[in-house]
């Protein structure tokens, strides 16, 4: 039997944003544009809720007036990709970035939350990410509390990836000064 080859419909960003103006998206619903694709988010539980207000209370007291603090709100990196990581620590503009999304040179840390969607972080969005250009990434794993940290970016995806459990210290690289406890992310 012949195998057929299926088509995706991929859509830009600017389609992306007229499906949720005309209602195809409806609002309030959780997804994001993944290489063209509209990918569905997986409901926020408490534990990964707690997470992400722990990492933001974490850099909100250590980084005040130095980052912009960003948490579940749009990234551009190109035309068929806009996600929301969890958390950004993007470089400090005094409009908030009201004038446009951050971009990918903006971006001082990127972290996402797991607890559920952990290979879809590691397979599809650290990869993304990698390839354009974001410096560093944690992908916070909540059920094996862990923080992987992704460094040096390549096109292949990341030069340097280290595991942080419990106990473990780590620093930022735009940051190195400033010392985040793992603890601290995980509680």
């Amino acid at each position: 039997m012949p195998t057929t080859a299926l088509l995706k419909r991929l859509f830009t960003v600017k389609e992306y944003y007229q499906m949720a103006e005309s209602g195809i998206i409806a609002n309030g619903e959780r997804v994001e544009l993944i290489r063209g694709e509209k990918i569905k988010m997986s409901p926020i539980g408490r534990r990964y809720a707690a997470c992400v207000d722990r990492c933001n209370y974490a850099f909100a007291t250590k980084l005040a007036g130095k980052v912009v603090i960003r948490i579940q709100n749009p990234l551009a990196l190109d035309n068929t990709s806009e996600p929301e990581p969890d958390v950004m620590l993007l470089k400090y503009q005094d409009d908030f970035y009201e004038s446009g999304h951050p971009q990918p040179s903006d971006v001082l840390l990127l972290i996402e939350v797991a607890d559920s969607k952990i290979d879809g972080d590691r397979e599809l969005k650290i990869p993304l990410y990698a390839e354009d250009g974001i410096i560093e990434v944690w992908l916070v794993d909540i059920n094996s509390a862990c923080i992987e940290v992704y460094r040096h970016p390549t096109t292949n995806g990341y030069q340097e990836i280290q595991k942080f459990y419990r106990g473990h210290n780590l620093s930022i690289l735009a940051f190195p000064d400033v010392s985040i406890t793992v603890d601290e992310i995980l509680g």
